[in-house]
C-alpha cells in the first residue's frame, strides 16, 4: 500500500525554498464594554469572566462577544456571572442567593452548564457540590468538542467550533497573554513559567537511543496506569469543520488514570485496553502526528496524551502562527544534521510540523531554527536511509517540573 502523504498549511514550497509561512500578523481589535450598547448586562458580565481573566485569555473582541453570546443562553450567562473566581463557596444556594432566584433552578442551570454543555467544572455532591469557571483553552474548548464520535455533534457544536476558530485567529493567546504583567514570587521576582505539557519524540526516531528516558516513551508512561480511554481530537475536528482538515486520524485523544474513567462515564471518550491505545498512537505516529502527554506529577492518578499535527493543533500553531515557544518544554533530544548526507531533497522540511527547518533546493542550504525544534523526530524518519539526520540528547537535560493539576481531571 502506498503511504499517504499529508500536508502543513504552514509549511510552503516558494520557488526552490521550502520553509515555513511567515508568522501571523496582530489582527485583534480590543473593544471596551461601552462599544456594546444593545447587548444584555449578563453577556457583558459573562464575558468579562473571561476577558483578561488568565495568562491565556482572549481581551475584548467581538470575537470574544460573539463566542460568548452563543456558548450561553441570556438566563445561563446571568448564573454563570456569579460564580466568583477562588471563592471557596461557589455552592448552587449561594449562587442562588447572589442571584435572588430559587436555589434548585439555579441548580439546573449549573448542572447544565458543566454536564451537558460542558463549560465549566463541578466537584463535590448534594448541597456542597461546588462550581468553578475554567478557562478557553484549555478548558472550555476541550470539555465541549472531544467527544467519542462525530454523530453527537449538534449544529451548536458545530456553530461553536467555528466561532472558536474565529476566536482563536485573533491571536489572543499571542496578544493577550503577552500583553499582561508577569505574576511575581513572594520576593517579587518573575516567577518562571512551568509548561503543562511535553513533546515525546517519534519512536522510531530514538528506538536504539541508550539516553532515551522511560518518561518519553510512551509505552512507560502509559504503563502507570490501569484505565484507558481515547476520543476524538478536538483541534481536527474543528478544523475539519471550519474546512482546513489535514485529513489525519482524529481518534487518538487519550486519557488515562481517572480522568479516563470520568471520560466514559461522561460520555465523552470510549474505553480501550492499553495494547488498543499504544496501536492507535502507533498509527498516529506514521501519518506525522506527534505525542503529547501532559507534565502530571507522579503522585497524580490521571493523564492525558493528544497526537498532534502542524497544521490542526492550536498548541503547535501557537507556536508557528504566532511565535509563542513558551508553551513548551525544552525537548531533550535535538537533530543533528551530517552535512555530507544531506542532498536538500527538503523532506525534512515538509515533514517538521513547526516549520523549524528551511531548505533551498537550488541554492543547496539548510537552517534549523532552535526556538521552534520540538524534539520530535520526524525530520530524521523522513531522511530514511539517507541517514543525514540524527537525534542527539541535549547536555545535562532534566525533565520539566511536574504540576500537580487538581481539579483539570
Amino acid at each position: 500500500m502506498a503511504e499517504k502523504k499529508y500536508g502543513n498549511r504552514f509549511v510552503e514550497k516558494t520557488g526552490s525554498r521550502i520553509g515555513p509561512t511567515p508568522p501571523r500578523s496582530k489582527n485583534v481589535v480590543p473593544r471596551r464594554f461601552g462599544d456594546y450598547p444593545g447587548v444584555p448586562q449578563a453577556f457583558l458580565d459573562a464575558a468579562a469572566c473571561r476577558a483578561n481573566r488568565d495568562d491565556s485569555g482572549p481581551i475584548l473582541s467581538d470575537e470574544l462577544m460573539e463566542f460568548i453570546r452563543h456558548t450561553f443562553t441570556q438566563e445561563e450567562a446571568s448564573i454563570y456571572r456569579r460564580i466568583q473566581p477562588g471563592a471557596k463557596d461557589n455552592t448552587a444556594a449561594r449562587i442562588a442567593e447572589t442571584a435572588g432566584r430559587p436555589v434548585e433552578e439555579v441548580r439546573a442551570i449549573l448542572d447544565r452548564l458543566a454536564h451537558e454543555k460542558r463549560v465549566m467544572t463541578s466537584f463535590g455532591r448534594g448541597e456542597n457540590k461546588q462550581y468553578r469557571h475554567v478557562p478557553i483553552v484549555p478548558g472550555i474548548f476541550e470539555m465541549v468538542m472531544i467527544r467519542p464520535s462525530l454523530d453527537s455533534l449538534t449544529p451548536w457544536h458545530y456553530r461553536f467550533a467555528e466561532l472558536f476558530a474565529r476566536l482563536y485567529e485573533t491571536g489572543y493567546f499571542y496578544h493577550g497573554g503577552r500583553s499582561r504583567p508577569k505574576r511575581l514570587d513572594k520576593n517579587g521576582k518573575p516567577k518562571a513559567r512551568i509548561p503543562l505539557f511535553r513533546y515525546l519524540p517519534v519512536g522510531k526516531s530514538i528506538e536504539a537511543n541508550q539516553m532515551a528516558l522511560p518518561a518519553e516513551k510512551l509505552e512507560e508512561v502509559f504503563s502507570r496506569y490501569k484505565s484507558f480511554a481515547v476520543g476524538l481530537c478536538q483541534c481536527r475536528m474543528t478544523e475539519e469543520i471550519v474546512g482546513r482538515g489535514c485529513g489525519r486520524p482524529m481518534e487518538n485523544r487519550a486519557a488515562m488514570g481517572r480522568a479516563a474513567e470520568g471520560a466514559i462515564r461522561a460520555g465523552r471518550m470510549r474505553r480501550v485496553e492499553l495494547d488498543e491505545l499504544l496501536d492507535i498512537k502507533a498509527d498516529a505516529e506514521a501519518s506525522g502526528l506527534v505525542s503529547m502527554v501532559l507534565n502530571a506529577h507522579q503522585d497524580v492518578d490521571s493523564n492525558a496524551s493528544c497526537s498532534c499535527c502542524g497544521c490542526c493543533c492550536h498548541a503547535f500553531r501557537a507556536i508557528s502562527e504566532f511565535s509563542m515557544p513558551f508553551m513548551l518544554s525544552p525537548p531533550h533530544f535535538l537533530p543533528a544534521r551530517q552535512a555530507e548526507q544531506c542532498d536538500h531533497c527538503g523532506r525534512c522540511a515538509l515533514a517538521c510540523p513547526m516549520g523549524a527547518i528551511t531548505v533551498d533546493l537550488k541554492a543547496k542550504t539548510f537552517n534549523h531554527n532552535l526556538d521552534r525544534c520540538i524534539g520530535c523526530g520526524l525530520c530524521a524518519v523522513a531522511c530514511g536511509t539517507k541517514h543525514a539526520f540524527s537525534m542527539e540528547a541535549v547536555p545535562e537535560y532534566e525533565l520539566p517540573p511536574q504540576i500537580k493539576f487538581g481539579s483539570l481531571f
